[in-house]
C-alpha cells in the first residue's frame, strides 16, 4: 500500500502495487517548507496517458529489512527529503516527489522495481541501492531506459569500471577507495599479516579483493580468506579459521548487521585477547553505535563524511537527527549530497533528459556539507577527499554519537583508480 502526503500534513491511501512492495512517496511542496531559493529553467516532463505536467520522481531504492537497513534505509529516505526541502521543493512549479522501495537484498527484486519505476511510474533518477549485485543490475536497466541512477550504498568499483554507464553517478564510495584508507594504515602501523572473513556476494568479493591487493602492495601478505553467508547468525567457523591462521590482522570484509555480530563473535572467541586484532573494512557510524565504545574502540576506518566534522555538517546533521533519533553516517549523508546536485543538475540543464543531467553534474560544482574537494569524472566516479579515522575510547566520547577521531584527510586522488587504468569503456569514445 502506498502512503502520500498530501499539502495538508493529512495521509491518504492511494492503491496498490503491482510487485506487492510497498511505497512510501512524500510529495514536498517549496511552499510549505524552508528552502534555498527556487530555480528556472524548462525541466517540465509531462505524463503521456493524461497530458498532464509530472512531478519530478526520485526513487529511494534501498534496504528497509535486511543487514544494511541501520545505514540506509529509512535514513536514506529521510536524507533524500532534506535535499528537496534544501533545493526548494518543486521545479518549474511542480513538486518533486520521493518514492521508496525495499530490494531485500535480491538482485530480481531490486531490477523489477527499477523497470516498473522506470516504465510505469514516470521515476526519473534511482538513487542510494545498497548492494553490488542489485546495483549492477539496476545499471543495466537505466542504461537501458536512458535514465539517471546515483549509487550512494553500492560499493563495487565496476560500476565505473568495466559496467560504466553514461547516465550513472558512483558518488559515495567504492571498496577501493574504504580498503586502501584503512588496510594501508594497518598495514603501515605494523599489521602486515592479514586473514580476511568477507561476505559472500559481489561486495564482499570486492572489498576482499581490494584489501588484498592494497595489503601485499604495502608488503604485507594475506595468508588466507574465507565467505560467509549474508546475515548469517554464526560466525563459529570462521573465526576458528582466523585464528588458525596466526595472522595478526583478522580483515572483516562484509558490512552492517554482519560487521556487528561478526566483531562481537570474534571477541567472545578471545581473538582480540589472544593478540589478534580486527581491522573492519567497511566500518559505519550505525556498526559503531551497535557495538558500543567499549567494544568498538581504537579501530580504523576510512568515511568521506563525519556528523561532527565541521559547524556545516553538524547543523545538517542535528536536522536529521530530530527526524530519525540518529545521526546520519556515510551512505545516509551521501544520498543527500547526491540528490541536491541531481536536482541543480536538473534546473541547469533545464531538462531531466538523462544525458544532459548528467553532464550538468560534472559540470556544475559539487557543494554540500558533506562532501570535501569533490568533482565528477568522466566515468561516473565522484573523486572526493575522505577521513582516515579513529574509534574513540568511551573516555574520549563528549557527547552522543561522537565516536571518531580524525586521523588524516586523504586525497581523493589518492582513493580511487587513474583513468589510464580503467576499464570504463565510455572514456574510449
Amino acid at each position: 500500500m502506498t502512503i502520500r502526503t498530501d499539502m495538508t500534513g493529512m495521509l491518504r491511501h492511494v492503491g496498490g502495487h503491482a510487485c506487492g512492495h510497498a511505497r512510501t512517496v512524500a510529495v514536498l511542496f517549496g511552499a510549505a517548507l524552508l528552502s534555498m531559493p527556487l530555480h528556472t529553467g524548462s525541466a517540465v516532463a509531462r505524463d503521456v496517458a493524461t497530458g498532464q505536467d509530472r512531478p519530478l520522481t526520485i526513487g529511494v531504492l534501498t534496504d528497509l529489512s535486511g543487514v544494511t537497513a541501520d545505514a540506509t534505509g529509512q535514513g536514506s529516505i529521510e536524507a533524500a527529503r532534506l535535499a528537496v526541502e534544501d533545493f526548494g521543493g518543486t521545479i518549474d512549479g511542480r513538486p518533486i516527489e520521493i518514492i521508496s522501495a525495499d530490494h531485500q537484498h535480491k538482485t530480481d527484486l531490486g531490477a523489477a522495481i527499477a523497470r516498473e519505476w522506470y516504465d510505469r511510474d514516470g521515476v526519473d533518477a534511482i538513487i542510494d541501492v545498497p548492494n553490488s549485485s542489485v546495483a549492477l543490475a539496476v545499471q543495466d536497466i537505466a542504461r537501458e531506459k536512458h535514465k539517471v541512477v546515483l549509487f550512494s550504498g553500492a560499493g563495487t568499483p565496476a560500476l565505473t569500471g568495466k559496467a560504466c554507464s553514461p547516465y550513472s553517478v558512483h558518488w559515495t564510495y567504492d571498496t577501493y577507495a574504504v580498503s586502501k584508507g584503512t588496510a594501508g594504515a594497518v598495514v603501515e602501523a605494523g599489521g602486515d599479516s592479514w586473514f580476511i572473513i568477507a561476505s559472500d556476494y559481489a561486495f564482499g568479493h570486492q572489498l576482499a579483493r581490494d584489501a588484498t591487493e592494497v595489503v601485499t602492495a604495502h608488503g604485507g601478505t594475506v595468508t588466507g580468506s574465507v565467505l560467509h553467508p549474508l546475515n548469517t547468525p554464526d560466525f563459529s567457523s570462521f573465526i576458528l579459521q582466523a585464528q588458525s591462521s596466526g595472522a595478526k590482522i583478522v580483515g572483516i570484509a562484509n558490512a552492517g548487521s554482519d560487521t556487528i555480530n561478526l566483531i562481537k563473535q570474534a571477541r567472545e572467541f578471545g581473538v582480540v585477547a589472544g593478540g589478534q586484532k580486527l581491522a573492519a573494512l567497511l566500518f559505519l557510524l550505525s556498526d559503531i553505535h551497535g557495538l558500543g565504545l567499549d567494544v568498538a574502540q581504537g579501530t580504523y576506518l576510512t568515511t568521506p563524511s563525519i556528523w561532527n566534522a565541521d559547524p556545516r555538517a553538524r547543523a545538517l546533521s542535528m536536522r536529521y537527527f530530530e527526524r530519525m533519533k540518529a545521526m546520519p553516517g556515510m551512505l545516509q549523508a551521501g544520498v543527500y549530497g547526491a540528490v541536491l546536485h541531481y536536482l541543480r543538475a536538473v534546473a541547469d540543464a533545464s531538462s531531466r533528459d538523462a544525458g544532459e543531467v548528467v553532464a550538468a553534474m560534472r559540470r556544475l560544482p559539487i557543494d554540500d556539507p558533506y562532501s570535501m574537494n569533490a568533482r565528477l569524472r568522466a566515468d561516473g566516479r565522484v573523486v572526493r577527499d575522505m577521513y582516515l579515522a579513529q574509534v574513540k575510547a568511551p573516555s574520549e566520547q563528549t557527547e552522543p554519537w561522537d565516536y571518531l577521531n580524525i586521523v588524516s584527510v586523504i586525497p581523493g586522488e589518492d582513493l580511487v583508480w587513474p583513468l589510464s587504468a580503467s576499464a570504463c569503456p565510455l572514456l574510449a569514445q
